[in-house]
């Protein structure tokens, strides 16, 4: 049986990853850096995004998802491991992607890979990694097909 505190930790866990989720969809450098410890690695290049520090990353970001009209990232099916004040988990990604001028939707699946440390702000991603699932674009049909 979970103590009151492992509930806790894993509830703010899962909250961090949706914070995460909703910074990256709705373009918000600033609160994306809050769910990372000031020393993280982001690691994206499972996905074909590159390695770095949180600010480069930032940066990829900000110059790479202008090019879709629209993301929007779904976290579920997460294994969280608590060992006192640091934590590993896995967790599944379903990112959509739609391409400009209807060139069809990107589908992106994958498994964020992290490792985590609770810090007096509460916890945090010291380090992100990502594992391919799949990547395929999706094309719309027309009247001629």
């Amino acid at each position: 049986m979970l103590t009151l505190q492992e509930m806790s930790d894993r509830l703010e866990i899962q909250e961090l990853f949706a914070r995460y989720a909703h910074a990256v969809d709705s373009r918000d450098w600033a609160a994306l850096k809050d769910v990372f410890t000031e020393d993280a690695v982001v690691d994206y290049s499972a996905m074909g995004g590159p390695r770095g520090t949180v600010p480069e990353v930032c940066a990829f970001l900000a110059e790479v998802l202008p090019l879709f009209p629209a993301t929007q990232h779904l976290v579920a099916n997460m294994i969280i491991e608590l060992d006192g004040d640091r934590a590993t988990a896995r967790t599944m990604c379903h990112n959509p992607m739609p391409l400009p001028d209807d060139g069809g939707l990107l589908q992106c699946g994958l498994w964020y890979l992290d490792r985590l440390v609770r810090t007096e702000a509460g916890w945090r991603l010291a380090e992100r990694g990502e594992e391919k699932a799949y990547q395929v674009v999706l094309k719309q049909a027309t009247a001629d097909q």
